[in-house]
C-alpha cells in the first residue's frame, strides 16, 4: 500500500522507522507544512508538499494510506480528518517489538512505538500515540488524540479522555480517570482523578494549572460523547 507520511519532524522519523520495520507498506514519502523542507530527503523519503496540496500529491503518487504524525493532539486529530476526507485510509505504525494483546482493541492512526505494552482488554481510540516503552494495563481506555509519552505507565482500568498528555516517566495508579486535554507532567505519580483541561504536575501529583470547562462549552461538547451512542456497545474511536 502506498503510504504517506503527515509531519516530517522528530516524531514523524520516528514512524518512518517503524513502518520500515514493520516492513507492510511502502512509504512513498512525508507531506510537512515548513517550506524549508519542500523537495528535500528525510530519511531517504522526500517531502512531497504541504496538506494544501494534499490532493494532487494523492494523484501524482498514487497514495492510498496515510498516518500522521504530528505531536500536537489536536492537529494530528484534525490533520487525520482531513487525510480521511480525502479518501485516505488511515493506517496504524505498530512497531514489531510492541507487545500488544490479542484480545485489545485498537482504532486508527494509531503509533505504538518499539517496547510498548498494551495489555488485555484494553481499548485504544483513534490517533493515539502510545510512545517507547509505555505500559498501559489491563482494561484501560484511552481516548482519541492522546498521547502517552515514553516510559509513562498507566495501571489498570485507567480511563484517559480524548486529547490528553501523559508525560514522560509519569505513573498513573488503578482505576482512575484523566479529564480531556489535561496534562500530566514528566516523572508525576497520579493518584487520584484529574480535571479536563488541568495540569497536574509532582509526586504525588497536585494541580497547578486548570479552565474552567463552564467557560470552553465549545471543546467539552466535541468530547462529551456517551459510550455506546453508535448503538454498538461500544464507541469505537473512544472519543471520550
Amino acid at each position: 500500500m502506498n503510504t504517506v507520511i503527515v509531519g516530517a519532524g522528530g516524531h514523524g522519523r520516528v514512524v518512518l522507522d517503524i513502518l520500515l520495520a514493520a516492513g507492510e507498506h511502502h512509504v512513498v514519502g512525508f507531506i510537512d507544512s515548513s517550506a524549508a523542507l519542500r523537495g528535500r530527503r528525510i530519511d531517504g523519503r522526500p517531502v512531497l508538499g504541504d496538506m494544501d496540496q494534499l490532493h494532487d500529491i494523492i494523484a501524482d503518487h498514487r497514495l492510498d494510506g496515510a498516518v500522521v504524525a504530528i505531536g500536537d493532539n489536536g492537529v494530528r486529530r484534525q490533520f487525520a480528518d482531513r487525510c480521511e476526507s480525502a479518501d485516505l485510509q488511515l493506517l496504524n505504525a505498530i512497531h514489531p517489538s510492541a507487545n500488544i494483546a490479542h484480545n485489545a482493541s485498537i482504532g486508527r492512526n494509531v503509533v505504538v512505538a518499539a517496547g510498548a505494552l498494551v495489555c488485555a482488554h484494553c481499548q485504544i481510540g483513534d490517533s493515539v500515540i502510545l510512545n517507547t516503552g509505555c505500559i498501559v494495563d489491563h482494561e484501560s481506555m484511552i481516548g482519541t488524540a492522546t498521547h502517552v509519552c515514553p516510559g509513562a505507565r498507566l495501571a489498570g482500568r485507567v480511563t484517559v479522555e480524548a486529547g490528553a498528555f501523559i508525560g514522560i516517566g509519569s505513573t498513573v495508579i488503578q482505576n482512575l480517570r484523566v479529564g480531556y486535554e489535561a496534562v500530566i507532567g514528566a516523572g508525576a505519580v497520579v493518584t487520584q482523578n484529574v480535571k479536563p483541561l488541568s495540569t497536574v504536575v509532582g509526586v504525588p501529583a497536585r494541580e497547578i494549572n486548570s479552565i474552567d470547562a463552564e467557560d470552553t462549552p465549545w471543546i467539552a461538547d466535541q468530547y462529551l460523547v456517551p459510550v455506546g451512542a453508535d448503538g454498538s456497545g461500544a464507541f469505537p474511536s473512544l472519543n471520550l
